[in-house]
């Protein structure tokens, strides 16, 4: 055994991982060498049990029992008052596989992924210093709403579950950085996540979403939000079309946006009457700017308002106000289909009836006022393909 024994200046590592073990023999093990192990991998191997000599590594501050068959963890590792970090990944746990007293652990990193829970235990949810908390891959149907007493809580991934709902009080959890709910069968998004103050990722994709709350638009943390795989998203790609602007289109453009000068005298009439209907982009955004035929288009849907670029093409602005004539595009464009890339979300984030492109006409001064209010540097990195 003691080949897998790992010296460092900081701490000492034992690695028992991949020996094919139904048991943890410690008479190999002297009562010092015990003491100084602060790190432990039993992973890979076959302990269908928790061994309940645990407790003799009084130090142990760090310990991974994954890939095991584990359906019981003993009461013993209770007696590990050090202990910070438990991996415990591709076992057979469920609720009654833990100690009563589980939740008087010391613990601040906690995974449980890929094991047969169907509900949170309770005394996961009396871990006060838990920091970190990962139960993807499991069976939950539902997050529970004590979920608030993890006030130290800066990392929860509960990803791959049968989850449908968000409760509120998950708004509740302060330091909450990185929250990952992907894989689920979430339906909606509850407005009291625009509290979460601290969030800076977001994951719902491969859910049920058809509409986002407009009160995410303020966490200004928010640096990633991940949608893909939603009807919210598979409408708009479905729906998406873009029809060419005719040439009469362009030239309209070009002689609005560059203002050039023109009377009766110089065009036919009827070009000069399909010049005079020209209309103002209704993006607020594009006031003052104008839009190179082809580059841009200016989107208008209740899901966003905002200026979007198209992946074929560059974009360049000119010192007169966007203008159209039949070619207003009003359906949200992708940037494109893979990957991440960075995306304004600066305005509307409404309600789940409201499904079909609203009119420019209907956007009043406090609309645009409010978006307004969004820093136009507020870039999102959203991952929709």
């Amino acid at each position: 055994m003691e080949a897998f024994v790992n010296q460092t200046s900081e701490e000492s590592v034992l690695d028992m991982s991949r020996l094919n073990l139904d048991t943890l023999d410690l008479e190999s093990l002297s009562a010092e060498r015990r003491r100084e192990t602060r790190r432990l991998d039993l992973s890979f191997n076959q302990m269908v049990a928790l061994p309940g000599s645990l407790w003799l590594f009084s130090n142990l501050s760090f310990l991974d029992i994954s890939s095991n068959g584990l359906a019981i963890i003993s009461e013993e590792i209770t007696r590990l008052s050090k202990l910070r970090t438990l991996i415990a990944k591709n076992n057979r746990l469920d609720v009654l596989s833990l100690p009563k007293d589980f939740g008087s652990l010391p613990i601040e990193s906690l995974n449980f992924s890929g094991n047969r829970f169907e509900e949170l235990p309770s005394q996961f949810l009396k871990l006060r210093r838990l920091r970190s908390l990962s139960v993807g891959g499991n069976r939950l149907r539902s997050i529970p709403t004590e979920i608030e007493n993890l006030t130290s809580l800066e990392f929860l991934y509960l990803g791959g579950n049968l989850i449908s709902t968000i409760p509120p009080e998950l708004a509740k959890l302060p330091c909450l950085s990185y929250l990952v709910l992907c894989d689920n069968r979430i339906q909606s998004v509850p407005p009291q996540l625009s509290r979460l103050h601290s969030l800076r990722s977001l994951s719902l994709h491969n859910n049920l979403l058809t509409y986002l709350p407009r009160e995410i638009l303020s966490l200004v943390h928010l640096q990633e939000l991940s949608l893909r795989g939603n009807p919210l998203v598979v409408r708009f790609i479905r729906d998406m079309t873009y029809d060419p602007p005719s040439l009469l289109e362009l030239a309209g453009r070009s002689v609005k946006s560059r203002n050039l000068r023109y009377s009766p005298r110089d065009l036919p009439v009827h070009l000069v009457n399909y010049l005079d209907m020209a209309s103002k982009c209704p993006n607020p955004k594009c006031a003052g700017k104008g839009v190179q035929p082809l580059m841009s288009v200016c989107v208008s849907l209740c899901l966003s308002v905002f200026y979007h670029i198209h992946p074929l093409f560059s974009c360049s602005f000119l010192p007169s106000p966007g203008v159209y004539f039949d070619s207003c595009v009003r359906h949200i464009k992708f940037v494109d289909f893979c990957g991440k890339y960075r995306l304004p979300l600066m305005h509307y984030l409404c309600s789940p009836e409201c499904s079909s492109p609203c009119s420019s006409a209907a956007q009043s001064d406090a609309d645009s006022e409010d978006e307004n209010s969004v820093p136009a540097d507020r870039l999102q990195r959203v991952l929709l393909g």
